[in-house]
């Protein structure tokens, strides 16, 4: 499946961008500030769709987790590039706010097309207790976070929806179903939220099939985000010569099988532009599946595989990440 070597390798052209077009089409980004969001919502807007984005840090108002990514600077990133966007600052925990929001969207364009529920409550996650010892607020601002904003946000959302023929609803989780059906994430909190939104994914595409929408959850792999990165302190342009490097504890090895946000923000953009999405509805699938299906490659011109790399090295003990790019 590689499609260019992992580390010098030119990045071909993604084909979704050039070939099908989502001009007309108007899509809601809820936890567009940073990571996989942002990448979904810039992506999107790449491929021609106005892209609403949504999430709870402003200037005014930074994240509560020390992360200075803002909403506006989303939507400024979209139209510098030469895309449609407008911010609007949402606490998807807050259903007022999100029914303003799809109004806003309702009296401009009449109509919304792709609904994406980026919101994770990970930065809120702990390790090392039992899920009697965690405070019980505590994670429940997890399960907050990372599930109920889903539930509020298309609950909503699908109203305007599935006022046209063929929307896309996409629950971005992390994992895919084969994956969560047999490994436990290390903490109730964090396992329940995101084997949820799997679930959610499959039980909205069973209600929204005589609308003719669709619905799929999306998980990425190991996701080279932002705050991964700085968690890490390793750099996009250094993360795998970090990783490979013996001398180094952080980032791990296995972090050299991890993907930009932008292959799943790709896998969104090709799901979105394929007229025979349908066929996905319920399901849970992964950036590198989609990559696979649909052709495309990361930003580097690999096309990583990490849930295939963890089953390998499970089976087997190790594995060689080349082979899994």
């Amino acid at each position: 499946m590689t499609n260019t070597n992992m580390t010098t390798g030119t990045a071909r052209p993604f084909a979704p961008f050039e070939q099908r077009s989502l001009t007309g089409r108007v899509a809601l980004v809820a936890g567009a500030t940073r990571g996989a969001g942002r990448a979904i919502a810039l992506d999107l807007a790449r491929a021609g769709a106005f892209v609403w984005c949504t999430g709870r840090s402003t200037a005014g108002r930074p994240s509560d987790y020390g992360r200075a990514e803002t909403i506006e600077a989303t939507a400024a990133l979209i139209r510098e590039s030469g895309g449609s966007a407008e911010a609007i600052v949402c606490d998807h925990l807050r259903p007022d706010q999100i029914r303003t929001v799809v109004d806003r969207i309702a009296e401009v364009h009449g109509r919304l097309d792709i609904l994406v529920d980026d919101i994770g409550g990970e930065a809120y996650v702990t390790w090392g207790e039992k899920f009697w010892q965690r405070d019980f607020e505590a994670g429940m601002r997890l399960l907050r976070a990372g599930l109920l904003t889903h539930l509020h946000t298309a609950h909503a959302a699908l109203p305007l929806l599935t006022r046209g023929p063929d929307g896309l609803v996409v629950e971005i989780t992390d994992g895919t179903k084969e994956h969560n059906d047999s490994h436990f994430r290390e903490s109730v909190w964090l396992d329940l939220t995101k084997t949820a939104v799997s679930r959610f994914a499959f039980a909205l595409g069973h209600e929204l099939g005589e609308s003719g929408a669709t619905a799929v959850a999306l998980t990425p792999g190991w996701l080279r985000s932002e705050m991964m990165l700085d968690g890490f302190k390793t750099s996009e342009e250094t993360w795998m010569a970090d990783s490979l490097d013996s001398e180094r504890e952080l980032p791990p090895a296995d972090f050299a099988i991890s993907e930009t946000p932008h292959f799943l923000a790709r896998a969104v953009v090709a799901l979105a532009a394929d007229p025979d999405r349908s066929r996905f509805t319920t399901r849970t699938m992964s950036s590198f599946e989609l990559a696979d299906i649909y052709g495309f490659a990361d930003l580097d011109g690999s096309r990583p595989d990490s849930w295939g790399y963890i089953a390998a090295k499970e089976e087997h003990g190790r594995a060689d990440v080349a082979a899994f790019r």
